[in-house]
């Protein structure tokens, strides 16, 4: 039920931002948004919290995120008034997917054992646009020392494993279907 009330916020809030022109400033937000609840999970128990007042709540929220629009604080307020605060990284989620499916843009992060440099990033990204057919790749890289090699990119819930451990599972698997 929550991913539904996410989504008709996210939509409405899509539908704002195509008509101000503000969907790039609404992403940024957005992101920021969802890691600051990832990175404070006291946020939500306090927006929540029935001894905190509504004045209080609303209070809060102009002085933490004033330099955020309009229209995103006034839609994180009427999430916070509407007891649904618990939906609103969701709601950031699902808007941040819209514009990107909008723009034919994927995000993808890249997992691998050092730095990749500019023109290893470059092939990446065209790599995956091409094959899932997007304009652009945002992507956000990882170093991961457990990895011995090869890189691993996850764009949404599917990974593309090309490590050398992930090369050895797959041989493994293959001998054991064999015998």
């Amino acid at each position: 039920m929550s991913q539904v009330v996410a989504k008709r916020y996210a939509d409405a809030l899509f539908q704002l931002g195509q008509d101000t022109g503000s969907l790039d400033q609404f992403v940024e937000e957005a992101k920021v948004l969802t890691s600051v609840f990832a990175e404070n999970d006291q946020l939500t128990a306090f927006l929540e919290h029935p001894k905190v007042s509504h004045e209080q709540k609303m209070q809060f929220i102009d002085e933490v995120f004033q330099e955020f629009s309009g229209d995103i604080v006034k839609t994180f307020k009427l999430l916070v008034m509407r007891h649904r605060t618990d939906v609103a990284p969701a709601v950031m989620d699902h808007l941040v997917h819209m514009v990107n499916d909008a723009e034919a843009v994927s995000e993808a992060t890249v997992y691998s054992v050092r730095e990749l440099s500019e023109n290893e990033q470059a092939k990446i990204k065209n790599t995956f646009a091409e094959r899932f057919n997007k304009r652009d790749v945002k992507l956000k890289t990882v170093v991961d020392p457990s990895i011995l090699g090869g890189i691993k990119v996850q764009v949404g819930n599917t990974v593309y494993d090309g490590t050398v451990q992930g090369k050895l599972r797959r041989m493994e698997r293959r001998i054991e279907a064999a015998n």
